[in-house]
């Protein structure tokens, strides 16, 4: 792909190109990632001027950089284009200089607070069932066909997302389901896609470090609604939304397209009914469908309606959903079990918001033959009014709880905790900073039929302390842990 610099300076108003006008074959914003006849752009964030780059980016090729300096002075040997806001020039730069590649493809995003991971994998599993090449952005990672890709955030940066989304393009990919995150959609991370398909899964407390309110937290989630609603290069737009959210009525609000509703306790197009939860898995039954599903838990009922009401929505034949959604076990990280020889249950899950932990705590109550033993901290530098609350609901619904480290980051560890401590109130408990130690503590209390809990990270493979970040695996823990309790004979 060549545009000419000029070309992009026409798509914004008020934009000033310093220097000559050259051909660009890409967009970066990272220096080291930089190739001939690029543009760079310098971002500027909370740490890292992209400014201070240009001279990299310059040796590895840049012809051009972007900035939003106003009184940026021209360089040697490299063009200047100056836009008046970044966010807003990049949402509309990016996606004309990959040729919207979203318009070539079916496209279907899933937001709220809990189970767009879960929902996305389902929904893959139930495409390529049907014989789709499938592309996947998520959380854990990306996925082109089966190549994998490591992932930075949830939804990528605009620059990033039209690339990974060209790129699924020229792989032939006919649908990409990806996450759409609350950040994302603030920051105009998806601008230019053209979605096809959008879910609503739910709308709890969480990243409200970011968003300040849970009011600008759901403003954030609609604008995902107002996307698929706008006429665009395809047809058969959808919104599916979680009828049981007491969102639910404001995202409806937003969406003027086709509706597909989808709940357990209330009235709508897709309701689940006669859900029977067992530890190895759950019956439910989806209209004239019986289910016999791997996956366990009211939340993943949730989850497996709304895969279901998005594969509708793309008119997925029915046999051909119940046999993928029958067929799927697992994403890494959620209520991931871990097999072993000991007499109890170990699940290792990535619920970090109050809402994620009990709802994981309340299936654990539904399955547990004796005691639930909870491992869980709270992320540092990150929202600390649900601490507390996530405090008061792991006692009320555990018999032992554990409070430790999760992803500290800036902060120091004991503060988080004390946080935690105002909720647990009175319920004993025990305090161990190290997250190590207080997995092999959880296993070592541990008896017939107990379930223990280890919650925050799931599938991440890392902890992030304030002196940097190291390797940490909850799973990898928890085995080493049983191996030293249960050793073979």
């Amino acid at each position: 792909m060549i545009k000419k610099l000029s070309e992009l300076a026409l798509l914004i108003p008020d934009a000033k190109i310093l220097g000559e006008d050259v051909e660009i074959s890409g967009i970066e914003h990272d220096s080291r990632s930089v190739a001939a006849k690029n543009l760079f752009v310098c971002m500027e964030g909370a740490h890292v001027d992209g400014h201070k780059f240009i001279p990299q980016a310059q040796s590895r090729g840049a012809v051009a950089i972007l900035t939003a300096r106003k009184n940026f002075r021209p360089l040697e040997n490299i063009s200047v284009l100056i836009v008046p806001d970044m966010l807003n020039a990049l949402a509309v730069i990016v996606p004309y200089f990959y040729d919207y590649p979203a318009r070539k493809m079916r496209v279907v995003g899933i937001t709220g607070t809990n189970g767009k991971t879960t929902t996305t994998y389902m929904l893959r599993e139930i495409f390529r069932g049907a014989g789709l090449k499938v592309g996947l952005i998520g959380t854990i990672q990306i996925l082109i066909g089966d190549e994998s890709f490591p992932v930075r955030n949830t939804t990528p940066n605009v620059i990033d997302l039209q690339k990974i989304l060209a790129e699924m393009l020229a792989a032939k990919v006919q649908v990409v389901v990806m996450e759409v995150s609350s950040h994302a959609l603030a920051e105009h991370r998806v601008a230019g896609v053209e979605f096809d398909t959008a879910v609503f899964t739910n709308l709890t407390q969480d990243h409200l470090d970011f968003h300040g309110t849970l009011e600008n937290y759901l403003r954030a989630k609609t604008k995902l609604f107002d996307m698929v609603s706008r006429r665009g290069r395809k047809q058969n737009k959808t919104a599916v939304v979680n009828v049981d959210d007491a969102a639910a009525e404001e995202i409806f609000r937003h969406c003027l397209c086709k509706k597909i509703s989808y709940g357990v306790e209330s009235a709508a197009d897709l309701r689940g009914t006669e859900i029977n939860l067992r530890a190895d898995g759950m019956n439910l039954t989806l209209g004239d469908l019986s289910l016999s599903l791997h996956v366990t838990g009211l939340f993943n009922a949730y989850n497996v309606l709304a895969a279901a009401g998005a594969a509708t929505a793309e008119n997925i034949r029915a046999d051909v959903i119940k046999h993928a959604l029958e067929n799927f076990k697992s994403v890494p990280g959620r209520f991931e079990r871990i097999f072993s020889d000991a007499p109890f249950q170990v699940i290792v899950d990535y619920a970090h918001t109050p809402d994620g932990v009990k709802n994981v705590l309340q299936t654990a109550a539904q399955i547990a033959a004796g005691k639930i033993i909870t491992v869980f901290g709270c992320g540092g530098d990150r929202d600390n009014s649900k601490r507390p609350i996530m405090g008061r609901i792991a006692a009320k619904f555990s018999d032992v709880v554990i409070v430790t480290s999760d992803n500290p980051r800036t902060e120091d560890p004991e503060k988080i905790l004390d946080e935690i401590e105002v909720g647990l109130g009175d319920k004993a408990h025990e305090r161990i900073v190290d997250r190590r130690a207080a997995i092999f503590r959880a296993i070592e209390l541990a008896e017939a039929g107990d379930i223990v809990l280890i919650l925050g990270k799931g599938h991440e493979t890392y902890q992030i302390l304030n002196t940097g970040t190291i390797h940490f695996d909850d799973r990898e823990v928890a085995k080493a842990a049983i191996k030293e309790a249960y050793p073979h004979e």
